[in-house]
């Protein structure tokens, strides 16, 4: 672990070379006109070629400064490199948002060593913020991400990005069931919702069928600035699929006590 260690640093500023790249690969296509291509089937899964282009700017990057490390991203095969590092790309998370012009969209940018997400990367190129978090903690440009203490649902602000989005009708009816007792509920943040999180500024999510690629580089943000995220039975978050993030531990317990009935 001590090697990992001393390796984050020189790996978050690789990061911060991968959430440029894809940015400048992206720019072009925002709040332009394009072609959106339909990838989900019965479910509308929006793909454009902004996340194409920016997945590859990430790809090629990461293949010529780490050729043994793997790489798993939404667009394209995943890689499996010879080393215990692997990059899980995640090009535009949001890209329903990124279509009707709202920029509560961003890239995210995870590297795993094996066993978890260690480093994670939110990057909203339009808006210029970008969100870093790892063991030692969490920073919006630099500044110091903290999350809010919350005492009860009666207090909580609640996110979701589509109650459409639940797999099944059991799992919508326990997201309305909690969202029925928060104070105030938003839909329609994707990767957004869990920054707001990490910044104090909201105190729930909860979600379903996620990918490794949703969750992955919002992990170490959200619990670097002191919340937790993790599968509605508590496990980890990161294989994707049901999960809640809440910024007061406490919390947290509570809801997963509920949702994993």
């Amino acid at each position: 672990m001590a090697a990992r260690n001393d390796r984050i640093e020189e790996f978050r500023a690789f990061a911060g070379r991968l959430a440029d790249a894809a940015a400048v690969a992206i720019q072009p296509y925002f709040r332009a006109s394009l072609d959106v291509e339909n990838k989900g089937g019965a479910r509308y899964d929006p793909v454009t070629e902004g996340d194409r282009a920016a997945e590859r700017a990430m790809r090629a990057l990461i293949r010529r400064h780490y050729p043994d490390h793997g790489i798993l991203g939404e667009e394209e095969e995943s890689f499996a490199g010879a080393g215990e590092y692997t990059w899980v790309l995640d090009p535009i998370d949001g890209t329903r948002a990124f279509i009707t012009g709202l920029p509560l969209w961003g890239t995210l940018i995870a590297l795993n060593d094996g066993t978890r997400p260690v480093l994670g990367v939110m990057n909203q190129p339009f808006t210029g913020e970008r969100y870093e978090g790892m063991a030692s903690g969490a920073w919006r440009n630099g500044v110091r991400l903290r999350t809010r203490p919350c005492a009860g649902l009666a207090e909580a602000r609640v996110m979701c990005t589509s109650p459409q989005l639940f797999d099944t009708p059991q799992e919508l009816a326990a997201f309305q069931a909690i969202a029925a007792e928060a104070q105030l509920v938003r839909y329609g943040g994707d990767c957004y919702a869990y920054c707001m999180v990490a910044s104090g500024f909201v105190d729930v999510v909860i979600e379903s069928g996620l990918k490794p690629y949703d969750t992955q580089a919002l992990i170490p943000i959200l619990e670097g600035a002191g919340g937790r995220m993790t599968s509605w039975e508590g496990g980890s978050a990161q294989h994707g699929g049901a999960v809640i993030a809440c910024g007061d531990p406490a919390l947290h317990d509570r809801l997963v006590a509920r949702l994993s009935r």
